[in-house]
């Protein structure tokens, strides 16, 4: 596989705080990635490195390009969403899609158009007629309508109700992911990405802790409901993470024997909210 981001000993620092540590990665092409943290753990950071958006020391190359030094070649194959809320209230459509017809070069009027007969957004209409999901159905026609290699996502449905957010994901996947594009999303509603990522990362302190594909979560982790004169035994098999429901113990394992845990209680895979909470432990104390 092509790899579209590669990134070593990647190093960042405001004031005496490490924004990034040390990061190391690499994304293949293709691929919906999750890059998941706490409140400054380093997440946009890793972004505007990519992006080419803030200096940093180590090695980063993304599509073959170095974002310090090649910015102008690379964000022409670049698509980068903060916020869908971020078009000008005063703009209306049709002056959108002019906008974004003149500053990117990959970017389809045809196609953009095409999405919009699908809502009733007009031509005319301008943001601040609109309600938020109309505002979603523009800013995903002006964005899927760019044929970027890699979507950059960083909060993108922040602000949202969970309908437009929902939209806004299954959009995505039915109208603009495909095997030549690759997205990288930050969200801190990961339950509404986790039926569409391919791979997870982890990040805390500037430090990536957890870089895995989805499969291999299944594999590795595991999490058992158990009865309290079982408990002692779980936790001396050292669990991840301990959390009561309804007078039973839930452990969270890493790497445990299945069958050892399956002997002690029902068996799951963790959601990857709850595979964050016991990865992140202690970051709030």
């Amino acid at each position: 596989m092509n790899a579209v981001v590669t990134a070593t000993g990647l190093n960042k620092t405001y004031k005496n705080a490490h924004a990034l540590n040390d990061v190391s990665f690499r994304i293949e092409s293709g691929r919906i990635v999750g890059l998941i943290g706490p409140n400054g753990a380093g997440k946009t950071t890793a972004l505007k490195a990519i992006l080419g958006l803030t200096d940093f020391k180590g090695e980063l190359n993304v599509l073959g390009f170095d974002p310090r030094t090649q910015r102008d070649q690379l964000m022409e194959q670049v698509c980068f969403i903060a916020d869908v809320a971020v078009l000008p209230r005063w703009i209306r459509v049709s002056e959108a899609i002019d906008f974004v017809a003149n500053v990117h070069p990959r970017f389809n009027r045809a196609k953009c158009e095409a999405f919009l007969a699908r809502t009733k957004l007009t031509p005319k209409q301008r943001v601040k007629q609109m309600s938020k999901g109309m505002i979603v159905q523009l800013h995903l026609a002006l964005v899927m309508a760019i044929d970027a290699r890699l979507l950059v996502l960083d909060e993108p449905t922040l602000g949202l109700d969970i309908l437009y957010r929902k939209q806004f994901y299954q959009s995505l996947l039915e109208d603009y992911f495909d095997e030549n594009k690759t997205i990288i999303v930050t969200t801190h509603q990961v339950e509404e990405i986790e039926n569409i990522l391919t791979d997870l990362m982890f990040i805390r302190d500037g430090r990536i802790v957890l870089d895995t594909d989805m499969d291999t979560v299944g594999e590795r982790f595991a999490e058992v409901m158990v009865s309290a004169d079982k408990a002692a035994t779980a936790r001396s098999m050292k669990p991840l993470d301990e959390r009561q429901v309804f007078g039973k113990s839930i452990f969270l394992f890493d790497g445990a024997d299945r069958a050892t845990l399956e002997s002690m209680g029902e068996v799951r895979r963790p959601t990857v909210s709850d595979l964050f909470v016991a990865t992140m432990k202690g970051t709030y104390a």
